[in-house]
């Protein structure tokens, strides 16, 4: 509509650093409260007051101009209204002593904690107020206030010059707003036509956005599902319905698709700003430095320099990993946090689930502060659940501290000791395990361990605030973050998690492992508006929907296949067992079935094991009966190089039969796509339960006990979503055509053939003849 204001939304922590930002990264190296974000700190301050004192005070104010509406938000640390006045606490937690900061030393702590307070006296009508800053030792406790009494007139002024500065680059914004939502209303879905299921699963999406709620969608591979869900958030956005999206996968091919199917919808006249999010680690410029001005120059000056960076990037839609680095090196600005800084204006974010999940890299510029309106497209979600299990749990090992002993000894003889009193509790630990066959699980945490470990965390933390430069500081702070996020895992420690204690040799690993991550994905989820989960393989949907926290009225979609069913020939040899017991035994007939499915028709031919172990028996023995075949076999730990070069022999050109060996669940069992004729079939070897383990016997027991489905939560869901994602691999659009061959007795029962799709036929063959016949069959038909 015409004149029509266009809406920002900025939380006060980013509206006074990006006015008043300035100088180096890591200035000063900020210990526990950088690792977990103050957050003991801050409540440790916040107890110590008095009952007149309220903590978190959530406060909001919005600024109406000529152009657009300007929504501001953000929580204070603490309102204490007492009989002598109302006091504005800021608290920020540091490892420095705290008598070293002084009034005038940091205007953007006071900045922000002047915005609170003019926030606060504007709802409540208050002529006077004052603000405090609080700074906070971390591991002594020692606290120093600085305050400053100020009028309503005062506060006003400055909360007046904060935003007419915001306001030039916020105007700058809102007309990229005006921009993006005029494009969007007249966007069309940018092909000639939906492909089967894709508009029903965009439908579906669209509805769970307007409607603020979660939804698990199953749709078959090759529908097209990263633009079936793309294509509504971004139709959501002209209508309010959200204001930023954040595309999250787990994989770089996931990215990869997200950030084709933005270009795509450009193309059709779309003006729409995405940013894809790159680790630390694999987009810093100087990996063997530390982030300090001294060591790096594109930490030294980065925030005097970010504006004009900031500015070159907004010129940009489309911010890939290339372009991110390209500008941050031209502007010398760290590209890691130049990147965090450019998500703030960004449409949509694409990343991994880290960034919405994980409690230790979480994005609390967004999250922290109730600014509302994300949404969450979960990409390949049946992947999270044992991503979420390693996000909630943490581990320590007793060599570490042994040789981090050692190291400082001379130099650190304080910290020496308290790490000795570590090593006497791991030792008799490593004793007690031993006794127990080197494996110990237990309930209970390992509560004795705790106080030491913050005892060395606290003396650590007075020694690294110095930064001081020795062989040994940046292992002591590998170490320091490690057992900061234990500690922070042990205070979630309740009945979904359990004590594990395991020898390796002379090493002994204590980890404290989460069974059951529905309670902290549940709380995770409160961080969006609405929450989108979507994979070819979510069966079966409630299973999902309880590990994954979401709430009882969660949509639970499952689109049929789109594609002909006479296209995929299904096949079941229920005659081989593939049990491990029974593997040495019946690894010829295995070999042999596979090469009677190879030698049938030329082509290109993956087959998929549920170990390498399984994989190479097998391998050795096809090799011996099949030496005429080009075969590739996958490898632990290949890189990008090797995988492209195995998957580059699947071509259409079919001059020779091809054949892979790969594992369920790995690299080319999911997320590739070898349409047309790059595949021909696929072999299923096994049920795809995942290897028998301590820790998965750990959740089967857990599972039993709360939800009377222990071995189904375990293995049986876990494993039959791998068969699916790796015979997901056949069809991929609706002229392919190929076979699907499953090896083992147990897709004959009804355990797993109740979670067979609903498009699949499968026909049993009983003997290499049969086998025959049936691909005779198949293939005459086309």
């Amino acid at each position: 509509m015409a004149g029509k204001k266009t809406e920002l939304k900025v939380a006060v922590r980013a509206l006074v650093e990006f006015v008043h930002q300035g100088g180096d990264i890591a200035f000063e190296y900020t210990g526990a409260s950088r690792s977990i974000d103050g957050i003991r700190g801050h409540q440790a301050v916040q107890k110590s007051r008095p009952n007149t004192y309220t903590p978190e005070v959530t406060v909001s104010h919005h600024l109406s101009t000529d152009r657009f509406v300007l929504h501001i938000s953000g929580r204070i640390d603490g309102v204490d209204r007492s009989a002598d006045g109302v006091v504005i606490d800021e608290i920020k937690t540091t490892s420095r002593n705290p008598d070293t900061f002084s009034r005038d030393q940091y205007p953007v702590h006071w900045a922000q904690a002047k915005t609170y307070g003019y926030l606060y006296a504007l709802e409540n009508r208050l002529d006077r107020i004052t603000v405090q800053l609080t700074y906070y030792q971390v591991g002594t406790g020692k606290i120093r206030e600085l305050r400053q009494d100020c009028l309503f007139s005062e506060l006003e002024l400055f909360f007046t010059e904060l935003t007419n500065r915001y306001l030039v680059w916020a105007e700058t914004v809102a007309q990229w707003c005006r921009l993006r939502d005029q494009s969007i209303r007249t966007l069309e879905f940018p092909f000639t036509e939906y492909r089967p299921g894709q508009r029903s699963m965009a439908v579906e999406v669209f509805k769970a956005i307007r409607n603020g709620r979660q939804a698990i969608v199953q749709a078959a591979t090759g529908i097209g599902k990263t633009m079936a869900a793309i294509f509504p958030a971004v139709k959501a956005m002209a209508e309010n319905l959200n204001h930023k999206v954040f595309y999250l996968t787990a994989r770089t091919t996931g990215r990869q698709a997200a950030e084709q199917a933005l270009d795509i919808l450009r193309t059709k006249g779309l003006k729409f700003k995405s940013i894809t999010l790159t680790a630390k680690d694999k987009i810093c410029f100087n990996p063997d430095s530390a982030c300090m001005p001294d060591e790096c120059d594109f930490a030294k000056g980065h925030y005097d320099r970010l504006g004009n960076a900031l500015k070159a990037a907004f010129s940009d839609d489309a911010l890939t990993r290339e372009i991110v680095e390209n500008i941050a090196r031209q502007h010398r600005v760290c590209p890691f946090e130049f990147s965090l800084d450019l998500s703030v204006w960004m449409d949509c974010i694409v990343c991994d689930y880290n960034y919405a999940f994980d409690p230790r890299v979480y994005l609390r510029r967004f999250f922290l502060e109730d600014t509302g309106g994300y949404t969450f497209l979960i990409d390949e979600a049946h992947n999270l659940v044992d991503r979420a299990r390693g996000m909630f749990s943490a581990e320590i090992r007793k060599q570490p501290f042994l040789d981090m002993r050692r190291a400082v000894k001379k130099l650190l003889p304080g910290l020496y000791k308290k790490m000795g009193r570590i090593n006497s509790y791991l030792v008799k630990a490593r004793k007690r395990c031993e006794m127990a066959g080197g494996w110990l699980a237990t309930k209970d945490p390992p509560s004795d361990l705790y106080p030491l470990l913050k005892d060395f965390m606290a003396t650590a933390d007075r020694w690294l605030a110095r930064n001081l430069r020795t062989d040994f500081r940046q292992d002591l702070l590998e170490l320091y973050f490690s057992t900061a996020a234990f500690i922070r895992v042990s205070e979630q420690f309740d009945d979904a998690y359990t004590q594990c204690c395991e020898t390796i040799g002379k090493e002994l690993r204590i980890k404290l492992f989460c069974m059951d991550p529905s309670r902290q994905l549940k709380e995770a989820l409160e961080r969006c508006r609405d929450g989108i989960f979507f994979s070819a393989t979510l069966t079966p949907a409630n299973y999902f929907r309880q590990i994954f926290g979401c709430d009882e009225n969660t949509r639970l979609i499952s689109l049929p296949s789109p594609f002909p069913v006479e296209n995929l020939g299904l096949f079941v040899s229920a005659d081989l067992s593939t049990l491990y017991r029974h593997r040495e035994r019946t690894s010829e007939a295995v070999a042999s079935t596979l090469s009677a499915l190879a030698r049938h028709r030329r082509g290109n031919y993956l087959f998929y094991f549920p170990s390498y172990e399984y994989l190479n028996m097998v391998y050795a023995r096809f090799e011996a009966i099949s030496p005429s075949m080009e075969m590739r076999v996958q490898t632990p730990g290949m890189d990008e190089t090797a995988r492209e070069m195995f998957l580059d022999r699947f071509t259409d050109h079919q001059a020779a039969t091809r054949v892979g060996f790969a594992v369920m669940g790995g690299i080319f069992g999911e997320g590739i796509d070898l349409s047309g004729n790059r595949l021909t079939g696929v072999a299923i070897i096994g049920v795809g339960l995942p290897g028998l383990s301590p820790e998965r016997d750990l959740i089967r027991d857990h599972f039993q006990v709360t939800r009377n489905a222990g071995f189904e939560f375990a293995y049986l869901y876990p494993g039959i979503n791998k068969v699916f994602q790796a015979a997901g691999r056949v069809i991929r659009t609706k002229q392919d055509r190929g076979v699907v061959l499953l090896i083992d007795q147990r897709y004959a029962t009804r355990r797993y053939g109740s979670l067979f799709p609903a498009h699949w036929q499968p026909l049993r063959i009983k003997s290499h003849t049969d086998l025959k016949a049936s691909l005779n069959r198949f293939w005459d038909g086309f």
